[in-house]
């Protein structure tokens, strides 16, 4: 059993002893936590969250406690049901909450759950937030409402087709140029709500030949859930057999978006970022941001556009902090996460959808071919496990001494950029590991410089 409590919500495994896994007392008190936080914190005059959930198997268990718990605190839960990240992101805003709860672990496997976070901009909470939450529930310094006081529950399903229209109202999504290039598009939808909302957003972008691979929103994970590209040979065979253009694939909650090229291969969770980008900045100018750990390419792209680009901390509630502060018109992730503030700011799998087929149907090209126009980049990922006695930090700050003559970044971890390449060291926040991200012309040489880093760490360690 797993329970990790951090600033960003409480996620572990369902099962087991409370304190040792998600079970429905860590729960109650986790939501009564936020709960209490959120309407204290508030500047509206209303009392309601919004709930949303992914498919998994225990999302109605979870879903039950925690709207209850709500209701027990005082607070009118909009209930949305099956409803993506940013499809609850949205309605938080459109409902004029104080805040929304998402029942998701994202990318994790079946035995997991989770409860993220919102404020009242439907954005991620800051860490300043979600250290005061972390601190009411470990006191268990909240307090339940009297009878008469009681939450109402409301149940309102038509987020999905919110969340499409407000895609659809977007200028750059160019609706006449989709229907028009007769797309076949593939998609691997987990088993999770993109089964529910893809096919239907996909439907009104004037796509009319789908192939839908895994869209029955029962939880039930055909394969890990995790959009890389050792989880994706099923999907990949269809492009591969030519029966479609492009191939979309979504994690369980559908703020993350891989692209698969017409001949099979990846396009990259990095390039997804870097494709929209490109067709975001070809129509508007802006400054773009992505988080330390993402590709070059996306710097590149922004350069070639005469604007600048900045990197953040790893994390989404860091990259749109650095998005607002430099007026960024896209941003987000190199794991597939589309930030666009025109929409809102979140990671958005369907505005990603809708901006890169725009981009295709002007470009006029098979995917292979976009890909082949942007920069290229590999990305090596590594770690390495030390010892609890290991000061890590001691270790990160002597990395960055032995390279004090490159270009060095240290808001989270060390970033040392060379002229053609880059290695990125940040330490787990829960175990004893030094994460290494590396990005090289090659793979060979991601891998190379990856090993060299991991070699002077063992070095110091000693």
């Amino acid at each position: 059993m797993t329970l990790i409590k951090s600033i960003s919500g409480i996620r572990g495994t369902i099962g087991g002893k409370a304190g040792e896994g998600l079970s429905p007392l860590d729960i109650v008190k986790f939501t009564a936590a936020y709960a209490t936080y959120i309407l204290k914190n508030t500047t509206k005059k209303t009392n309601k969250v919004v709930v949303g959930r992914d498919a998994r198997i225990s999302g109605e268990m979870v879903n039950n406690i925690v709207n209850g718990t709500l209701m027990g605190m005082g607070i009118d839960v909009v209930n949305i049901g099956l409803a993506t990240t940013p499809t609850t992101e949205l309605a938080v805003t459109m409902e004029n909450a104080i805040g929304g709860i998402i029942l998701t672990a994202s990318h994790n496997p079946t035995q997991w759950n989770a409860l993220k976070l919102l404020n009242e901009k439907g954005e991620f909470l800051d860490d300043k937030a979600g250290k005061a939450i972390l601190e009411i529930a470990n006191d268990e310094s909240f307090q339940f409402a009297d009878v008469l006081e009681l939450g109402k529950l409301t149940e309102n399903n038509t987020f999905n087709q919110k969340h499409i229209d407000s895609v659809l109202s977007l200028k750059l999504v160019d609706v006449d140029a989709i229907r028009n290039a007769k797309f076949r598009v593939a998609i691997d939808c987990v088993n999770s709500v993109g089964g529910i909302i893809i096919p239907q957003l996909l439907s009104a972008l004037g796509v009319t030949e789908i192939v839908p691979l895994y869209c029955e929103p029962n939880g039930k994970f055909p394969h890990n859930p995790e959009p890389l590209p050792e989880h994706l040979t099923d999907i990949a065979s269809i492009l591969t057999n030519g029966k479609a253009d492009v191939g979309f694939v979504v994690d369980p909650d559908v703020d993350r978006l891989a692209i698969i090229s017409e001949n099979g291969e990846m396009f990259g969770e990095e390039y997804t970022l870097v494709a929209v980008a490109d067709y975001v900045l070809s129509h508007t100018p802006g400054n773009t941001v992505s988080n330390l750990s993402s590709t070059r390419a996306l710097r590149d792209v922004t350069q070639q556009y005469g604007a600048t680009y900045t990197a953040a901390a790893v994390g989404e509630v860091n990259v749109v902090s650095k998005m607002k502060d430099t007026h960024a018109i896209i941003g987000g992730e190199g794991n597939g996460g589309v930030i666009y503030p025109e929409s809102h700011y979140g990671r958005d799998a369907l505005v990603g959808i809708a901006l890169f087929l725009s981009h295709l149907a002007h470009k006029k090209m098979k995917v292979s071919a976009l890909k082949a126009t942007y920069p290229p980049y590999f990305i090596s990922k590594q770690k390495v496990q030390l010892t609890p006695s290991i000061d890590v930090d001691a270790i990160l700050n002597k990395v960055k001494v032995a390279f004090s003559t490159e270009k060095i970044t240290d808001i989270d971890g060390v970033k040392i950029d060379f002229p053609d390449k880059w290695v990125h060291l940040r330490k787990s926040n829960t175990e004893p590991i030094i994460r290494i991200y590396a990005e090289a012309a090659t793979m060979e040489q991601a891998d190379k410089l990856g090993a060299e880093i991991i070699a002077i760490i063992q070095q110091f360690a000693q």
